[in-house]
C-alpha cells in the first residue's frame, strides 16, 4: 500500500512528474503537490545501540541482477512473517484480534482469529514501531549525510531500507526486512522485454516505463551527489541501482501517508500485510486517542475470515503497477481502461491545433480513462478539437481548455455539428485498441515459453496470466465503450434520416 510523495529531490527530477504523482492506499490520501524537505533531525525516542557502519561486501548483493539480493524472503513464506509477529509482539505491539496466515486471496494476509465487529477500530501499531522519514538509521553517518543534503522522504526512505538491510540481524527492523518480498511482482520488477511482450495492447505499459525510468533517475542523482562523494558509508555493492529497484517497490506497495500525522509517508510493519478487497473502503491512519496506526472496520468478520483494508479506487491496471495483482474481471467498481486519442497529421490545422493543446498542458495524443458507466467530459472536448473544421477556429481554445480540465467551467461541452464525427473518432480509436487487445489474447495460448527453466517458466506463466487478466478487464470496458458508441451514432444518424425524409416530404409538397 502505497501513495508516491510529490516532493522533488533534484530539479532534472522535475522532467519524471509521474513518478512524483502517483498516487495509492486510500481516497483520503489524494493529495494536491506539495514541495516540503525535511530536515528533521532523527529523533532519539527510541534509542538503539551504536552500530558501525562497516558493511561486508562479499556478502552485499551485486548490481547485476535482482535475484542476488540477500534480503527478504519469498512471497509466499509464512516463517519470515511469523518471526515478524514475534518481535513485534516483544517490542510493544499490544494484543490483537488478528494473525498472520496464507490465504486465498494474496498469498499472506491477516486473518480474524475473534469476532470483529463492524466500526470496530484494529491494529493499534504504535509510532514506536512505524518507520518514517526521521527514524533512527543503524548507520547514524550515512543517515547525517542525506539529510545534511535535504534529501526528501521518498528518495530517504528508499535509503535507508537499503542501509537498515545490510545491516542484517544487527538492525533493529532486521525482522521486518527478512519478512518483506525479495521480488514482487509489480510492474517495476518487470523486463522492458516483458512489458512489451505482455503488455503491449494496454496503456499501463507506457506507466510502468516510466516509473522505472524516474526510479533510475534518482538512483542516478543520489549516486553523483552524494554516494560517489561517500564511498565508505555507500558502497556501491550495496548502494547499486537493483538494490534501490527493490527499496522502490517496497515503497511503492506499501508506503503510506498518514493525515492525522501532518499527511507524514510511513511504512507500518505488520499492517502491511493487509491485502486489499474492492469492497471496503477503510483505510490506515494514526489514531490520536490509542496513540497507534488503526483503521475502522466497514464490515464484521468471523473468527478465520481474512481481513481486508482499501488500497484505494484504483483500476486493475494501477493495482497491477504498483501491487503486483489484478482483481477478478467484473469484481473492482473503480476500473477502468485507458484510451488514446491523437491528433492527425493530415489536418490542415494541425499546427494551430497542437499549439492549443500545448499551450494548456496536453500533447498531440493523450489517454483519457473510461469506465463501464461512460467517459469523461474532457474527452469528449479532445475529440471535437480533432475533428473540428478550420472555419471554428476561434473555438480551438476552448476545446483545448476543456480537454485539459483547466477551465473553470464545468459544463457539458456541446458542439451539435459536431457530435458524429467526434462519436465515431472515438469508435475508431476504441476499436483499434480493442484490435490490440485481441490480438495478444488470441496468440496469449501459444507464446512461446522457455521449458529448460522451471523457476524463469513459472515467472513467465505467472506474468503472462496477470497480463491476460488485465487485457480482458480492459477490454471488457471497451467493448461497452464501443457498444455505446454505436447505440449514439445510430440514433444520430436515424434521426438525420427522420428529417432528410421530412424534409423531402415537404419539397416534394410544394413542387
Amino acid at each position: 500500500m502505497a501513495e508516491p510523495s510529490t516532493i522533488l529531490f533534484r530539479t532534472t527530477l522535475l522532467h519524471f512528474p509521474s513518478f512524483f504523482n502517483q498516487t495509492h492506499h486510500n481516497p483520503s490520501l489524494f493529495i494536491k503537490p506539495i514541495f516540503h524537505t525535511s530536515t528533521t533531525k532523527p529523533t532519539s525516542e527510541h534509542p538503539i545501540s551504536r552500530i558501525r557502519c562497516s558493511i561486508s561486501t562479499s556478502e552485499a548483493p551485486s548490481s547485476t541482477s535482482t535475484e542476488k539480493i540477500l534480503w527478504g524472503c519469498e512471497a509466499d513464506s509464512l516463517e519470515n512473517a511469523e518471526a515478524l509477529q514475534k518481535w513485534l509482539n516483544g517490542s510493544g505491539l499490544p494484543a490483537q484480534k488478528m494473525k498472520i496466515e496464507k490465504v486465498d486471496v494474496g498469498e499472506r494476509g491477516l486473518v480474524a482469529n475473534n469476532n470483529i465487529r463492524k466500526g470496530e477500530k484494529l491494529l493499534f501499531v504504535p509510532p514506536s514501531l512505524v518507520i518514517t522519514a526521521d527514524s533512527e538509521w543503524g548507520c547514524p553517518e550515512a543517515g547525517e549525510v542525506l539529510k545534511r543534503n535535504s534529501v526528501p522522504d521518498w528518495p530517504l526512505l528508499a535509503t535507508y531500507l537499503i542501509s537498515e538491510a545490510s545491516l542484517k540481524g544487527s538492525s533493529r527492523w532486521s525482522n521486518y526486512i527478512s519478512a518483506l518480498p525479495r521480488q514482487p511482482y509489480s510492474l517495476l520488477y518487470w523486463t522492458r522485454s516483458e512489458l512489451d511482450r505482455y503488455l503491449e495492447a494496454s496503456q499501463i505499459r507506457e506507466r510502468a516505463i516510466e516509473r522505472s525510468n524516474d526510479v533510475i533517475g534518482t538512483y542516478n542523482d543520489l549516486k553523483l551527489r552524494i554516494f560517489s562523494k561517500h564511498p565508505e558509508l555507500f558502497p556501491e555493492q550495496v548502494f547499486n541501482m537493483e538494490t534501490f529497484r527493490w527499496s522502490f517497490g517496497i515503497l511503492f506497495s506499501r508506503l503510506v501517508r498518514l493525515p492525522s500525522m501532518d499527511g507524514n509517508v510511513a511504512l507500518v510493519p505488520w499492517a502491511d500485510m493487509l491485502n486489499h478487497s474492492c469492497e471496503v473502503e477503510t483505510f490506515l491512519d494514526y489514531d490520536k486517542s490509542s496513540e497507534g496506526i488503526v483503521f475502522t472496520t466497514d464490515r464484521s468478520y468471523q473468527p478465520g475470515e481474512q481481513v481486508f483494508i482499501s488500497y484505494g479506487k484504483k483500476s486493475n491496471g494501477e493495482l497491477l503497477l504498483s501491487y503486483g495483482f489484478v482483481p477478478k474481471e467484473g469484481t473492482n467498481p473503480s476500473d477502468s481502461a485507458e484510451l488514446s486519442l491523437s491528433l492527425k497529421k493530415s489536418d490542415q490545422c494541425y499546427k494551430e491545433k497542437l499549439e492549443v493543446l500545448k499551450k494548456y498542458g496536453l500533447s498531440g495524443s493523450h489517454c483519457f480513462p473510461l469506465r463501464v458507466t461512460g467517459w469523461p467530459v474532457e474527452m469528449m472536448a479532445y475529440a471535437y478539437l480533432v475533428v473540428s473544421p478550420p472555419f471554428m477556429l476561434k473555438q480551438f481554445d476552448e476545446m483545448a481548455a476543456i480537454a485539459s480540465n483547466t477551465t473553470k467551467s464545468k459544463k457539458d461541452i456541446r458542439y451539435p455539428e459536431l457530435d458524429e464525427q467526434a462519436l465515431q473518432f472515438i469508435l475508431d480509436s476504441c476499436e483499434a485498441s480493442i484490435a490490440k487487445y485481441s490480438k495478444f489474447l488470441q496468440a496469449s495460448g501459444t507464446m512461446d515459453l522457455d521449458v529448460t527453466s522451471p523457476k524463469q517458466l513459472n515467472r513467465r506463466l505467472f506474468l503472462k496470466q496477470l497480463a491476460v487478466d488485465l487485457c480482458n478487464s480492459e477490454r471488457r470496458i471497451l467493448y461497452r465503450t464501443q457498444y455505446i458508441l454505436r447505440r449514439r451514432l445510430r440514433d444520430i444518424r436515424s434521426g438525420e434520416l427522420r428529417a432528410l425524409r421530412i424534409f423531402d416530404g415537404f419539397r416534394n409538397l410544394f413542387k
